[in-house]
């Protein structure tokens, strides 16, 4: 007996981790089921406050477009008795506009009104009794107005207006007490539905602490299975390396395939466009030549020279001639501009240690003429940070971007620009700031796609600058952007190494 008593509680312990198991399931399924329920009921709270808070609102517009009639009605009937006494264009004015407004605002109640059959009733009684109190208006004004003072007085005293205003007052006073009884209904109801509501939040709020607990529960059940997870993800975090060089391999493979076909894609368009410049020169001289010999012939005999033949040897020929060579000029732009790509995409990076104070000195001072003739300055921060990278390079890019500011100044006003840098987390973080044009939202990443170029295009260029800095800058291990206001300046942001560390294996 005294042995079987640990097998019996190793039974009993086994049946109550099982117990225990089923009963977390079935809190969980119940805890989610019943907070779904609030998440419905309280959905259905919500819906019939904002019905009550919408009939509560209409309530009120109702009662507020009754007030407004009223208005309109006395202060319409006070202007039509000072036009009687004094006959004033004041007084006749301030009648028209109030009974202009009246039906206008009466329709508006009617509307409001649409849903309640005794407001309806009550609205269509009015409108008979405006009808006729109108009318008595209109003509005690007639009579004013064509000097029959004494009859409008007469009129008024024996008219019905008195009596329909009284009943007017009446049916508007009866209509804002039926609004008033519908106010407190419906004001009733709404602090049952929000007293609802708040039951329904506090319910869920429950709920809520009772499945956060069952769920903490859970997680520590499961807290082993996570342990396990962590150890397979270090293993793949161990082979992520090779992963990586390897992927880098044939990126690197790539980009050279890619230099290797622009080269030869720009050395070989050279070819027939080198024939295309040399036979449009050929074309200019036998025009030249036609040219001649139709100044002669019209010298001579001018009968047998056509306006046809005169206008293409004159203007047609050499106006063709031209546009030939500027598209060819801007053709041999491109493709000189896409070897020196090309060309830079195969020299070898060489890091030597960088003043960048000193080196932006004398890119600077290679653009003094041009500030100068623009009444501009620049500014260099004399803390910049030394940078360790391709002398050649840093040059391009730091020129590209000052040339370009300096470029697309605004003559409305001195230009300024400013260049300053910092460190930070083992990176040099440089800015290059203006005063000019700026440069659209729009086009803050397009400026730095090849032969994309923003804003007006008054200065010359081809679009191949900043693409051109951009590479540099990623071959460096950098980043470039541009913030810019259109209209304010632009800031070029350039974010390099300290020091460069080729460990791509890329070439540039």
């Amino acid at each position: 007996m005294a042995r079987g008593v640990p097998l019996r509680a190793l039974v009993h312990v086994r049946d109550d981790a099982r117990s225990f198991r089923r009963l977390l399931l079935a809190a969980l399924a119940l805890g989610f089921v019943a907070l779904i329920a609030a998440g419905v009921a309280t959905w259905k709270s919500t819906e019939r406050s904002a019905r009550y808070n919408a009939l509560v609102d209409h309530t009120y517009q109702v009662r507020e477009s009754i007030a407004a009639f009223q208005i309109l009605l006395e202060q319409s009937e006070t202007a039509r008795r000072g036009f009687i006494l004094d006959p004033a264009p004041l007084f006749l004015q301030t009648y028209r506009e109030n009974a202009a407004a009246l039906y206008p605002q009466l329709i508006r109640i009617e509307a409001l009104a649409a849903d309640n059959p005794r407001q309806q009733r009550a609205a269509a009684r009015v409108r008979r009794l405006l009808d006729r109190v109108t009318a008595d208006r209109d003509r005690s004004i007639v009579l004013v107005q064509s000097g029959q003072l004494a009859e409008a007085i007469v009129g008024f005293s024996r008219g019905q207006t008195v009596l329909s205003m009284r009943a007017i007052r009446m049916r508007l006073r009866a209509m804002r007490a039926e609004e008033e009884r519908l106010l407190t209904i419906r004001t009733n109801d709404q602090a049952v539905s929000a007293t609802a509501f708040l039951a329904l939040l506090a319910l869920a709020g429950v709920l809520v602490v009772g499945i956060a607990a069952v769920s903490f529960l859970t997680v520590l059940r499961y807290t082993r299975d996570l342990g396990q997870s962590r150890a397979r993800l270090q293993e793949l975090n161990d082979t992520l390396e090779d992963q990586v060089a390897e992927r880098t391999t044939d990126l690197t493979r790539a980009n050279d395939e890619i230099q290797r076909f622009a080269y030869i894609v720009s050395h070989d368009l050279r070819s027939p466009l080198v024939n295309v410049m040399g036979f449009t020169a050929e074309l200019e001289t036998g025009t030249r030549a036609m040219a001649e010999l139709v100044d002669r012939a019209e010298a001579t005999a001018p009968e047998i020279v056509t306006d046809e033949a005169r206008f293409a040897a004159r203007e047609d020929l050499p106006e063709a001639i031209g546009f030939i060579r500027t598209s060819t000029a801007k053709m041999d732009r491109l493709i000189n501009a896409i070897l020196k790509l090309s060309r830079e995409g195969r020299r070898t990076i060489t890091p030597e240690p960088l003043d960048m104070a000193a080196l932006l000195a004398s890119i600077v001072a290679t653009l003094q003429h041009r500030l100068d003739e623009r009444g501009a300055t620049i500014t260099i921060a004399p803390d910049l940070p030394r940078l360790t990278s391709d002398r050649l390079a840093i040059e391009q890019v730091f020129g590209n971007v000052i040339e370009n500011a300096v470029k697309y100044l605004d003559p409305a006003r001195a230009g300024r620009i400013q260049v300053r840098g910092r460190e930070a987390g083992g990176r040099a973080i440089f800015e290059i700031e203006d005063n000019g044009r700026g440069i659209d939202p729009r086009d803050h990443a397009r400026v730095f796609d090849l032969f994309r170029r923003s804003g007006t295009q008054d200065q010359p260029g081809e679009g191949i600058g900043l693409a051109h800095v951009r590479a540099l800058t990623y071959r460096l291990g950098g980043t470039i952007d541009v913030e810019s206001v259109l209209g304010q300046g632009a800031t070029f942001r350039i974010n390099l190494p300290l020091r460069f560390s080729d460990t791509s294996g890329l070439t540039t």
